[in-house]
């Protein structure tokens, strides 16, 4: 006898808590209610005890089965695919929630201080490196990337011609190159 063919009346046994009723349910839906569940998880532990759960959660609420809903088999098949779904869904936000702390919970791995450290250097290396050059290309020099002047606003700015300002810009920057190393 299959599910379907006794279905509401298997049901109403499980229902009453029957034991017999609720072995004849689980060996005739534990094939289809496996295959639904398998195919969403891929795995197999995992799987096992998802079924589990299912015929546990069936057995529970054998007393809420409606007829006039859908079949036997559909409505046990639903909730084992529910089921499977919500673990995947539980596995993928624990995941996240891992991948979260493990994110608040990084810490770069340069120290602070070191770093601090080495901007000064850096700064005094290029503040060195500035005063070694002729005052005029100096002056184009900060105007154009500390005072974000096109080379046109600064030929006007010091009266000298572009052609003169490309140079000091250009010139400068070599200079600064082979000062810094």
């Amino acid at each position: 006898m299959t599910v379907e063919a006794c279905g509401d009346e298997l049901v109403a046994r499980v229902a009453r808590g029957e034991r017999d009723a609720f072995e004849a349910f689980y060996r005739q839906l534990l094939g289809p209610v496996g295959a639904v569940v398998r195919r969403v998880l891929r795995d197999r532990a995992q799987s096992e005890e998802v079924v589990q759960e299912v015929f546990l959660e069936l057995w529970r609420t054998a007393d809420r089965y409606r007829p006039e809903r859908g079949s036997v088999h559909a409505w046990a098949l639903t909730a084992a695919h529910h089921r499977a779904v919500d673990r995947v869904r539980a596995a993928r936000a624990g995941a996240e929630r891992e991948r979260a702390a493990a994110l608040r919970d990084y810490r770069p791995a340069y120290d602070s201080v070191a770093a601090e450290a080495e901007r000064r250097i850096e700064d005094h290396a290029v503040r060195t490196a500035l005063a070694a050059l002729a005052p005029a290309q100096r002056e184009a020099l900060a105007l154009a990337y500390w005072g974000g002047c096109t080379q046109t606003r600064i030929a006007a700015l010091l009266g000298a011609p572009l052609g003169t300002v490309k140079s000091r810009v250009r010139d400068g920057l070599r200079r600064l190159r082979v000062e810094l190393g």
